[in-house]
């Protein structure tokens, strides 16, 4: 199992939680031996769990043309049909999935083509289920194309989630590679994608488990066929 480098921090914070425990303790009277557990069960179940949450495990990514993958690990928690006014500028099919603290957080392609980064916005953090975080909250926007569609991407942080990342060049547009990996958002969240309204054909379903890079979500709808 692979483990993100940006688990290391986050590695330092849960030690220096551990030694805090165990200074607290120390201070108001603990045996040593009891103030050295507590501290290192504290620290020890930190520092668990964020190996846990930087987890990054392969996927077999489908090889089929004309699918569409989830670009996030989560609940299909919404699909909507929505005019998108700033980049796609017409009527659009959002889905969003939902990321809990306990699923794998690496974001990957959905498509292949080519990745522009559009720029982090700030915005509100209010819970992502609120159909508004989509277009208020603190954000990341990435704009996929290819010779069939496009996709807008959006990692959207909520209440809990403190960053988005975006790995690829921000500068310039650069390849993307169906199901290759692409962010990282920490600490649970929401991811939407928007498609052209008539581009695409849902095969998954609201509540559907998705996995990032390997559940296929929708199709290729063949124009003129």
């Amino acid at each position: 199992m692979k483990i993100r480098p940006e688990v290391r921090p986050f590695l330092f914070a849960s030690l220096l939680s551990g030694l805090a425990v165990y200074g607290v303790a120390i201070l108001s009277g603990t045996s040593n031996i009891l103030s050295f557990f507590l501290g290192l069960l504290v620290g020890g179940v930190m520092a668990g769990y964020m190996v846990f949450f930087f987890r990054d495990p392969d996927v077999i990514v489908p090889t089929e043309p004309g699918i569409i993958l989830a670009a996030a690990n989560g609940n299909l928690a919404k699909v909507t049909e929505v005019y998108e006014k700033d980049y796609l500028k017409q009527d659009t099919i959002r889905i969003s999935i939902f990321l809990s603290l306990f699923d794998v957080h690496v974001n990957r392609f959905p498509i292949g083509g080519y990745s522009t980064f559009m720029g982090y916005f700030p915005g509100k953090r209010l819970f992502t289920f609120d159909e508004k975080s989509s277009d208020v909250n603190q954000h990341n926007a990435i704009l996929v194309k290819n010779e069939d569609t496009s996709c807008l991407i959006r990692q959207i942080v909520g209440p809990v989630c403190r960053r988005v990342v975006y790995w690829p060049r921000s500068d310039k547009m650069t390849v993307a590679e169906q199901g290759g990996r692409f962010g990282m958002m920490k600490f649970g969240s929401r991811l939407d994608m928007y498609f052209p309204k008539d581009d695409i054909k849902m095969v998954a379903k609201i509540g559907d488990q998705v996995t990032a890079g390997e559940t296929v979500i929708a199709r290729l709808v063949r124009k003129g066929k």
